[in-house]
């Protein structure tokens, strides 16, 4: 193909048709003006690859932007038959989506299918993927492709999109993205030549200023000018934007045309998803006969599909003979095709025609206001919440209710909030309010303004306003998730009165039981009464929940959950680990995607807690791979928190740094203190194990300064043993002190093993020294205290640091072994070194390659692949649960045998992955 000025374009992406053939996978997103060649392009790439490899195409359009899945159907069509052969929850959803069935699955669940199909195409042949006019796919389908393209660089899939935007944000975001500018002087002229060779020179002069390099304009106004006597063409001297000009060019060629032509122009703009035979009906509705489609054929502005549909050359020619047809011929246009639509989306397409009609003359109309609004709770219920929240928003301006409006408007948010355009939500909010009053908006969207508050805004506003829509929802099992969420929201927010508060009111809201859970709300009572290290009003002690209940809060809603750091505090990780890895495996064998993600982020915590952190690991990083791809924030920043403790706790100072930078720019504006105040204990920690104590205090001080942004109880006594241990290393004793009082206050009130023996731990490093070894002794014989490793190993080096300097030095020896395995098998190599040189000063001599060599260390993904293959999945059962393909699985199993010293899957499963990934028996 010639294409003018598209040299290095054109070579980029033969070297990204290459790399497919060499096994290696990419994505490119190619933006720039209507008409400035991104087709052109594609069309060069298809073309190139039409003989190795498998191409699938899509395009959006204006109309098929609102309908569910329109885009991945036409992507898909030429390889449905291959659908039968996913395994059976992707199978049922991807069909579900496609209208082949009357299956429901997530969104996220759907792109695992067609993550999983284009993966088995690439097993034949290299596969790729074309999507034209990008910003006018259906959300649902860009969100499907959104996901696979962040996940094929392993594969021999090259993805290409085109958008008239830079994708700085949107479901492009973050990939690569290359702009197509416009053509320099040279190649344009060549071009303009090219299309009118017999033009004038002051024409191609003349056209060249007014394109600005723009190869669309380049033909068409060469043509228009070329036809027409030049003094008459709109065109300007100065080098200007090619929309106006290019409509003007459009719209004269469109009125040199004939009625009837113009009219079967129109029917094309209204409806490009149709078969020609469904067009051709609907003009004869109009009166249309075939004199007429000739002239609209041959007109150069249309173009015939090997599918048989009709279709505009570009996409501004379509929106230039829509908006310029008087408002009476697009309803006349609307209603023809809803008379005659058959077939599988007719039933989806009807309703969006009859709005359209009724829109194009301004009137108001019920009937059709509920087939849309019957359409937006099927795609709803089809997991395609940004087209529902279309419909319903169309639906409102279409009825005549106020009350019917403002139930449309209502739940249009909540459909647009659930598909993450929360900015849509807001304004839909607004205008629900707008004709109704705000209690009954709050019920009606089920406390939505709360909840975004919460997920985007500042925690304590979340608080008050989940509080009051609380009160204001009629149905109590919502003003229980309500209020469970407003207590959430003023724990994560560090505010202790404003959750007493919120748990007063909702104490008064639910007087009695009578609905879901209702059993569950002195539970709640008992988790949110008080914050860690306040202490009870009366002194008593409030128990912890045993497992049994948490596995019953872990089957109801994760809102009802206690969070793990607050789970960690009361020393009931165990319990809490046994509940949700249940729910886990329960989960791994179903296709509820989005909850088997949440429970793995509320492990990361206890995972932590209890020395497992390979898994730990592997969960975080899977936990927020899905958060990024859903747009889940505070799922996201869970995650984070837990990498950024580990990589204290490792060594990694850059993680640490990169994850308190993040947080204290998304989160000190929200409010959200839990989240600041784990970035400040992990800058702290990470200044303590590196010897840095006055910098370590000055951030581990924050976490109980009154009014700041870090403070937070519940991150406060958790640091509490840090802050006290460097404390004393920077000369503060009254600091530490108070560090003991609080340990003292919630061991008390918890009796929790590890507060027991944190407290007895900074005691010994308070006390005199006949004292010191007795309280150094009493905090390793906690019972229980030995589950948490990295805890007890600190205790051990702290002890054997007193008895080196108290000149026992073969006493010494044995608690700064200890101690220093357990680093090693946890890999943390600052306390590591340290208890190794404490180890050298008692004369002891030790091999430096006790440590185990870090090529032999699993990655995050291998240990996820090798714990699932361990379990008997075979390789495309885990690349379905990884969201990567069966040959990726091969290729990490292939690195982790000589890592682990094996040879075989059946050696996996005598592998311990919770205690150094060493062989059992």
């Amino acid at each position: 193909m010639d294409l003018y000025g598209r040299r290095q374009e054109q070579a980029a992406l033969d070297r990204m048709l290459d790399g497919a053939r060499q096994g290696d996978g990419a994505t490119l997103v190619l933006w720039g003006d209507p008409g400035i060649g991104k087709t052109a392009l594609l069309e060069y790439v298809a073309e190139s690859a039409a003989a190795d490899f498998t191409v699938l195409r899509c395009g959006g359009t204006r109309l098929e932007s609102g309908l569910t899945f329109a885009a991945l159907h036409e992507l898909l069509w030429p390889v449905t038959e291959r659908i039968s052969t996913l395994p059976e929850p992707q199978a049922n959803a991807l069909n579900g989506a496609l209208g082949t069935s009357n299956d429901m699955a997530d969104r996220f669940l759907i792109g695992v299918a067609v993550l999983t199909l284009v993966g088995e195409l690439a097993r034949e042949r290299p596969v790729l993927i074309v999507a034209d006019d990008a910003q006018w796919l259906d959300e649902p389908s860009a969100q499907c492709l959104a996901f696979v393209a962040r996940r094929l660089r392993n594969e021999p899939v090259v993805m290409l999109l085109t958008g008239h935007d830079d994708p700085v944000d949107g479901p492009w975001e973050k990939l690569a993205a290359l702009e197509i500018g416009e053509l320099g002087d040279e190649d344009a002229r060549l071009l303009a030549r090219a299309v009118a060779p017999q033009a004038d020179e002051s024409v191609i002069r003349r056209t060249i200023r007014a394109a600005a390099g723009n190869p669309l304009a380049l033909q068409e106004l060469t043509t228009s000018v070329a036809a027409d006597d030049i003094s008459a063409h709109p065109l300007a001297d100065e080098r200007i934007a090619v929309g106006p000009r290019l409509r003007r060019a459009f719209r004269a060629r469109i009125e040199r045309m004939s009625p009837p032509a113009r009219t079967a122009l129109l029917l094309a703009a209204a409806d490009d998803r149709s078969a020609r035979s469904t067009m051709y009906q609907a003009g004869l509705v109009l009166g249309l006969d075939a004199v007429a489609w000739d002239e609209a054929l041959h007109s150069g502005l249309l173009t015939k599909r090997s599918d048989g549909r009709i279709r505009f050359r570009h996409q501004l020619m379509e929106a230039v003979v829509y908006e310029e047809a008087p408002p009476a011929n697009r309803q006349a246009v609307h209603h023809a095709l809803a008379s005659v639509l058959t077939g599988e989306n007719a039933d989806e397409l009807r309703p969006w025609h009859l709005a359209a009609a009724s829109e194009a003359v301004g009137r108001l109309d019920d009937e059709v206001a509920r087939l849309l609004e019957e359409s937006a709770h099927r795609s709803w219920a089809r997991g395609a919440c940004a087209t529902a929240a279309r419909a319903l928003r169309r639906a409102a301006k279409l009825s005549s209710s106020m009350d019917d409006a403002a139930r449309r408007l209502a739940h249009g948010a909540r459909a647009a909030w659930e598909a993450g355009h929360v900015d849509v939500a807001r304004r839909m909010l607004e205008q629900a309010e707008g004709v109704s009053s705000a209690s009954t908006v709050a019920d009606l969207s089920e406390g939505l303004r709360g909840l975004i508050e919460f997920a985007h805004g500042n925690l304590e506003t979340a608080c008050r306003q989940l509080t009051r829509d609380m009160e204001r929802v009629a149905e109590p099992g919502q003003a229980f998730t309500l209020g469970s969420m407003a207590l959430r929201a003023a724990w994560a927010a560090g505010r202790d009165a404003l959750q007493r508060e919120a748990l007063q009111r909702l104490e008064r809201r639910l007087p009695r039981g009578g609905f879901p859970n209702a059993d569950l709300l002195p539970l709640l009572r008992q988790w949110w009464t008080e914050e860690p290290g306040g202490g009870a009003d009366d002194g008593a002690r409030i128990a912890a929940p045993g497992a049994h209940l948490l596995a019953r809060l872990s089957g109801s809603s994760w809102l009802l959950m206690p969070p793990s750091p607050l789970a960690v505090a009361w020393g009931i990780e165990s319990a809490l680990q046994e509940a949700l890895r249940r729910e886990i495996d329960m989960l791994r064998h179903t296709d509820q995607v989005t909850a088997l993600t949440q429970a793995l982020a509320q492990t990361v915590a206890l995972d932590i807690a209890q020395g497992s952190w390979a898994s730990a690991t592997a969960n975080a990083l899977e936990g927020l791979q899905v958060a990024e791809g859903t747009g889940d924030d505070h799922l996201a920043a869970q995650c984070s928190a837990g990498l950024g403790w580990l990589a204290a706790a490792q060594g990694d100072e850059r993680t640490v740094a990169d994850v308190a930078a993040r947080f204290d720019e998304v989160w000190v504006p929200r409010g959200v203190r839990v989240f600041s105040g784990c970035a400040e204990w992990n800058l702290g920690m990470s200044a303590l194990f590196t010897g840095r104590a006055e910098e370590a205090l000055d951030r581990l001080i924050r976490l109980s300064e009154h009014g700041h942004h870090a403070a937070h109880p519940t991150v406060a006594v958790l640091a509490a043993p840090d802050t006290a241990e460097v404390a004393l290393q920077a000369g503060q004793r009254a600091t530490a002190e108070a560090q003991a009082r609080l340990l003292r206050r919630w061991a008390e009130r918890t009796q929790a093993a590890w507060a027991i023996s944190a407290m007895h731990l900074v005691h010994a490093l308070l006390a005199s020294r006949g004292d010191a070894e007795k309280q150094f002794r009493l905090a390793l014989d906690v019972p229980g205290a030995a589950s948490r490793p990295f805890n007890h190993a600190r205790t051990r080096l702290l002890y054997g640091e007193w008895l080196r300097r108290a000149g026992r030095r073969i006493d010494a020896r044995t608690q700064l072994a200890e101690a220093a395995e357990i680093f090693r098998r946890l890999d943390a190599a600052p306390l590591l070194a340290r208890a190794r040189a404490e180890q050298e000063l008692t004369g002891q001599h030790l091999r430096r390659d006790a440590a185990p060599a870090r090529d032999t260390i699993l990655t995050a993904q291998e240990l996820r692949v090798a714990r699932l293959a361990a379990q008997g999945l075979t390789n495309r059962e885990i690349g379905a649960q990884l969201l990567i393909s069966p040959r990726t699985v091969g290729h990490h199993l292939a690195n982790v045998f000589p890592k682990l010293g094996i040879v075989s899957r059946a050696d996996l499963a005598r592998i311990d992955f919770g205690d150094g990934l060493h062989l059992i028996g």
